[in-house]
């Protein structure tokens, strides 16, 4: 099993504290019950903190250039059309994916094209399965331009655990499809925004995977 990098420093964290408390049991109890709970819990937590900053090996389907590629796994909690924003002066539809702690939480680019904006914003860290998360959770936006001009928006949204995104795209950048875009820790939701000519593939409660599913196409 590969490890993202973006687990590296979390994962040295963990095993030292877990260390260091084992060892205080160990030389205030000695060997007892309490050390091997504590032993039990640690490789418990451990196991899914390293599974959790796991690194599939998934190849990009073949795409054509009129297909929206999935830019997380999870589930599919919201598909509705939206009011122009400071991003896109028109109308877009509203994929929202929300990524529970057991999903694989890199993020990946849904387009090909230039990347427009990256912008970052503080905010809350209430519930990511929550409608009203998506504009008052810090989150950072990613409006990506492609090759005919129109815009699609990849929006990373904190939770109520997580407390770091990291995104790897820069402004003026090109980047494809399936690329990596960021990584979210511990628990988030993933918004796309996509143009109103494209057909959604999917529905509310579909599980999607990142990197592979098709969220929608080009009618």
């Amino acid at each position: 099993m590969r490890i993202h990098h973006a687990g590296y420093i979390v994962i040295l964290k963990a095993l030292i504290i877990l260390l260091i408390i084992n060892f205080i049991i160990y030389f205030t109890l000695g060997f007892g019950l309490a050390l091997y709970i504590s032993i039990t819990a640690s490789c418990l937590l451990m196991l899914f903190v390293l599974r959790f900053f796991r690194y599939p090996r998934r190849a990009v389907p073949a795409l054509s250039g009129n297909e929206v590629l999935c830019p997380a796994d999870g589930t599919i909690v919201a598909i509705e059309e939206v009011e122009p924003s400071s991003f896109v002066n028109e109308k877009q539809i509203q994929v929202s994916i929300f990524m529970s702690c057991w999903n694989v939480h890199i993020n990946w680019v849904p387009v090909t094209g230039k990347i427009k904006q990256v912008l970052h914003f503080d905010g809350e860290f209430t519930r990511a399965i929550t409608p009203k998360s998506s504009d008052l959770n810090e989150h950072t936006a990613v409006a990506i331009t492609q090759a005919d001009g129109s815009i699609v928006l990849v929006k990373q949204v904190a939770g109520a655990v997580a407390r770091r995104i990291l995104t790897f795209v820069k402004q003026d950048e090109d980047r494809s499809a399936g690329e990596e875009l960021g990584f979210i820790r511990f628990g988030s939701r993933v918004d796309l925004f996509i143009p109103t000519n494209y057909n959604v593939n999917v529905k509310i409660g579909d599980k999607v995977t990142g990197r592979q599913t098709i969220i929608a196409r080009r009618g």
